[in-house]
């Protein structure tokens, strides 16, 4: 009979979530692991085949985190849709430092990258609903906002920069409307 482990799955996870959350990916080996847990290695090992996995484990929750920022911001209504996402993401950068720096600040070279177009296809409707671009040129737009996003938010995370929300609000503003302006000359 297999030895029955005083952990599950989901426990260990959240030890390893929370590890990675204060003291970012680097901090979370199973030794700091087993020490949080208060236990040795064994029931880490006895549930998950290598640390790898406990890694995708909290991939997975750091991005479910996330998402539930873009769900919150974009059903709160506070900001027009497509702004509450990037004002979602750069608030994620600002409360949740090292989980963003995970998901947005690793290196990915290595990762097979799932198909971007389905992944911000609602994205990309509220930003052709709004400008009246076609698809191609809603891309466009988007990449060129998730630069100037993702540079806020990296600022951010990494304490570069300090600025209050109501300053980001009005800087993806400007950034939006500029870009919207620029989109409509080439047209």
């Amino acid at each position: 009979m297999p030895p029955k482990f005083k952990f599950t799955r989901e426990e260990i996870r959240d030890a390893a979530f929370n590890i990675t959350r204060q003291g970012g990916f680097p901090a979370l080996t199973a030794r700091s692991l087993a020490a949080k847990l208060g236990c040795s290695v064994k029931p880490i090992f006895g549930l998950f085949r290598n640390m790898e996995e406990v890694g995708q484990e909290v991939l997975s929750a750091a991005n479910a985190l996330y998402q539930s920022y873009i769900e919150k911001d974009m059903a709160e209504g506070k900001y027009p849709p497509y702004k509450a996402s990037g004002m979602a993401y750069i608030r994620f950068a600002r409360e949740e430092k090292e989980l963003f720096k995970l998901l947005f600040m690793r290196d990915r070279s290595g990762e097979k990258i799932a198909d971007e177009m389905e992944e911000i296809r609602p994205l990309l409707e509220i930003i052709q609903k709004n400008t009246g671009l076609s698809e191609e040129k809603a891309y466009l737009f988007h990449l060129e906002m998730w630069l100037y996003v993702h540079g806020i938010a990296t600022m951010i995370a990494t304490s570069y920069l300090d600025w209050d929300m109501e300053f980001v609000s009005r800087a993806l503003t400007d950034g939006y409307m500029g870009l919207k302006r620029a989109m409509e000359l080439k047209e």
